[in-house]
């Protein structure tokens, strides 16, 4: 097969992993203020799409990370092929999408990693990975970033609280007061949404450039070209504006619920982390930095619950995502180094994979709602559980 064919063919596969990772991380920006009602989850999704294009634009410091750092150059260039690099997309798209049929706010960029790095090794060996731009700009921020929005978040919180509870006179008056917080929601999410952009946007423009790179058909050293940005942009977009409601769910009312002071302390947190590390040139994990200023906001507000069971599963998935995409993406790498047979081989098991996720996504979705569109879900957890029912009931 042309090498020009097999390139066309990667930067297709990584604009649909960044397609995956639109629609698998629009939580992070949307959930809680879809939970607390301050946006209609069309509209929230919708505005998440447009700051997710603009956003992508604004940085290109994540996808330098990923193009010349992450992966060490020989003296001819980026020393492993775009068929390895395929492959360990494949490992990033298929747990991205097994984790979104679970429900689980995994990490898309801990996927990508994972599977370039699975699939580096066995292509190009151990020494083909800067290990020590792994650990600095991946896995340390990986630890850091959800503990400092947290901590954040917490303290957000409770001064939110502590301030309304100061100047109300009354009970009514409190309520309307923090209310108010509801509206703040609207900035605060958006800010959420245009970080996203500039961090995970920038992480398949890196994969682009890298491939480009492995084929000759760009400089090595070079950063991603204007049309990489647009198309990685419009994927990540078109992603965000499908949804994501079975994560938005999980994170708008599974970890705790939200009030609107809460949501805005969680938003205005996970902006800063992502802003900062975007400036940095950390790949960080968006999905990490909300869970974890949305846990922070819920032990911040008296009288809140957090379950600490789901996000001890959370917490798992997270640990579970680097390794299980790399060997994916290393059985890849494997299988693509019998020649175009194996290439062949890899896409057809991808596409089964991805096809077989999708349809059990369906079933389940007609099983349980029967018949109640997945907006109209996204929408009704912000009202009571009993309202809820007789929804379901209704359109039964």
């Amino acid at each position: 097969m042309d090498l020009l064919v097999i390139v066309v063919l990667v930067i297709a596969v990584a604009l649909f992993f960044d397609f995956t990772n639109g629609f698998h991380d629009t939580a992070n920006a949307m959930a809680t203020p879809i939970a607390t009602g301050a946006i209609k989850p069309k509209v929230a999704v919708g505005l998440a799409a447009l700051l997710n294009l603009v956003g992508a634009f604004l940085s290109t410091e994540v996808a330098k990370t990923i193009s010349g750092n992450l992966i060490n150059e020989g003296p001819k260039g980026i020393n492993i092929t775009p068929a390895i690099i395929f492959a360990g997309l494949l490992g990033a798209v298929v747990w991205n999408m097994l984790t979104w049929l679970l429900g689980l706010p995994s990490s898309s960029s801990h996927a990508l990693f994972g599977g370039l790095i699975g699939a580096a090794i066995v292509g190009a060996g151990f020494g083909v990975i800067n290990y020590a731009v792994l650990l600095s700009n991946v896995i340390i921020p990986a630890l850091l970033a959800p503990l400092v929005a947290g901590f954040v978040a917490f303290v957000c919180t409770l001064v939110a609280y502590a301030i309304t509870q100061r100047v109300a006179d009354d009970g009514a008056n409190l309520r309307n007061r923090r209310g108010g917080f509801r509206y703040a929601q609207i900035f605060s999410s958006s800010l959420v949404a245009l970080a996203h952009g500039t961090n995970d946007a920038q992480k398949t423009m890196g994969v682009i450039t890298l491939v480009l790179i492995s084929g000759g058909y760009q400089n090595s050293g070079t950063g991603p070209q204007l049309w990489v940005i647009a198309a990685c942009a419009a994927a990540i977009a078109l992603g965000t504006y499908s949804g994501g409601w079975r994560i938005i769910k999980t994170l708008g009312t599974g970890l705790t619920e939200v009030k609107p002071a809460q949501g805005f302390a969680a938003e205005t947190s996970t902006a800063a982390a992502i802003l900062a590390s975007s400036h940095l040139g950390f790949a960080l994990s968006t999905t990490q930095v909300a869970s974890g200023a949305v846990i922070g906001s819920g032990l911040g507000r008296p009288g809140a619950v957090v379950r600490w069971r789901l996000a001890g599963k959370m917490a798992v998935g997270w640990l579970f995502t680097l390794p299980a995409a790399a060997a994916v993406g290393a059985l890849a790498a494997f299988i693509a180094q019998w020649g175009l047979t194996g290439f062949i081989l890899d896409a057809a098991l991808g596409l089964g994979a991805i096809l077989t996720i999708f349809l059990i996504s369906r079933r389940s979705e007609e099983r349980d709602l029967a018949g109640v569109s997945e907006v109209e879900v996204a929408a009704d957890i912000v009202r009571r559980p009993e309202r809820r029912k007789r929804v379901v009931a209704r359109k039964k």
